[in-house]
């Protein structure tokens, strides 16, 4: 009879979850605070417009530096220098004076948070079996949408008794003390951790990806870029980040204005999508694994990212034709729930393609989705200044999104970078 296999690796999911909930709490305080700062500062739409991209610029720009150094240098060092540099720019982001101040301040913020994820992939890449690598991936994204969710109606409520600069403080705080804790806790692979016993260290070893030992470590931009998967990978990432970017930054504004709303109310509604992509996380997390283990690594990868994405095109061109609050929240949580069904998927296509280089590869998907991003920031307000209206915007992130289908079509998660090289 074989021996039960410990599972404290777990401690590392849940670790991953608790980084991804701070991560975006500290992201999408300015959504909900974007009223207050506006007065504040003087800003108009377009300017905020602007901020909210200088963030995303940031995030993008620095995404393939961050997975590099955690590929280099190790996670544990990277991480905890990548938290407490994030979280000083969360703080600093209360102390803003003018548009200036706070576009530089959103924009460091932005390049600090720019390694989390790709960091977090290289340590699953070391840390999860293959086989349990989908819910991996659903439990941490899944941590990213609930934080977002539940930082809307709470930053609020805190906007109305603390004030918008003072909730930028005490998040930047949280941030320090996580980022301790992180240090004392983590370790770069299971085989280094005193509190893994050797029978599950000997479990994930043999399960893991394993490294191919005669390919060089280092993998240039070029040599990436070379690769007809990376490529995909990141054309089909825009796709998901389009319209999830969109729910961050300017659906707390939109609902507000459209439907004449209060702050708390407004806060509650967009929860809902947010919730959404955190259930999406799980089931394509589920379905991901349970693909696979049936033995077919491919269509694992792209079943769930298809369908995904076929939701969001459905979501979103529902929401529009909806005359309350609820039903265009309701259909674009259909459109987040299938956009964050992608994820998974393309986090682990990542790590089966990149290996020992997944930090850097996830990196520069991460990137190209960020890029999009920051498209996001920008052509909602100026797509309604230009055409008086918010269809455009939206058939546009319905576009993005059958591109990305077309992609996945075309993604072989069996064939590596160094076999394409």
């Amino acid at each position: 009879m074989s021996a039960r296999i410990p599972t404290k690796r777990y401690g590392f999911f849940a670790g991953s979850f608790f980084i991804t909930l701070l991560l975006y709490i500290d992201r999408v305080c300015i959504s909900s605070a974007k009223d207050a700062i506006s007065a504040d500062l003087n800003l108009t739409d377009t300017e905020m417009g602007w901020v909210l991209g200088a963030f995303a610029l940031g995030y993008a720009l620095f995404q393939v530096l961050g997975g590099a150094m955690g590929d280099k240098y190790g996670v544990r060092k990277v991480m905890t220098s990548i938290m407490v540099f994030w979280s000083i720019f969360t703080a600093l982001s209360g102390m803003a004076w003018n548009y200036i101040s706070i576009l530089f301040f959103r924009f460091v913020f932005g390049a600090g948070e720019a390694g989390a994820f790709p960091n977090i992939s290289r340590a699953a890449f070391s840390w999860v079996p293959l086989n349990e690598r989908g819910i991996f991936q659903g439990i941490n994204f899944s941590g990213s949408r609930l934080g977002a969710a539940f930082a809307m109606p709470l930053v609020a409520f805190l906007i109305d008794a603390w004030g918008w600069r003072n909730i930028f403080y005490f998040f930047g705080a949280l941030g320090i003390l996580a980022s301790g804790l992180f240090f004392v806790l983590f370790r770069n692979k299971p085989e280094d951790h005193s509190g893994i016993s050797e029978i599950e260290k000997d479990f994930i070893v043999k399960n893991r990806q394993q490294e191919r030992l005669t390919a060089s470590r280092k993998m240039p931009v070029n040599v990436m870029l070379g690769s007809k998967n990376v490529r995909l990978a990141m054309i089909q990432y825009v796709g998901s980040n389009f319209i999830f970017f969109f729910m961050l930054t300017w659906l707390f504004p939109y609902i507000k204005s459209k439907y004449n709303l209060n702050l708390v109310t407004t806060g509650f509604y967009t929860m809902l999508p947010l919730l959404a992509g955190a259930v999406g996380n799980w089931v394509s997390g589920f379905a991901v694994d349970a693909i696979y283990k049936k033995g077919n690594w491919k269509l694992s990868r792209q079943i769930p990212a298809i369908f995904g994405f076929c939701l969001v095109v459905i979501g979103i061109i529902a929401s529009m034709y909806m005359e309350t609050a609820l039903g265009a929240v309701l259909w674009l949580s259909v459109a987040i729930f299938g956009a964050d069904m992608t994820l998974s998927p393309s986090w682990s296509f990542c790590m089966d393609i990149g290996q020992q280089n997944s930090g850097k590869v996830s990196g520069m998907m991460n990137m190209a989705g960020n890029l999009g991003g920051f498209a996001t920031a920008l052509a909602f307000p100026y797509l309604q200044a230009w055409t008086g209206a918010n269809e455009p915007f939206f058939y546009t992130a319905a576009v993005l999104a059958f591109i990305a289908i077309i992609c996945w079509l075309n993604m072989d998660p069996l064939k590596r970078i160094i076999d394409e090289n």
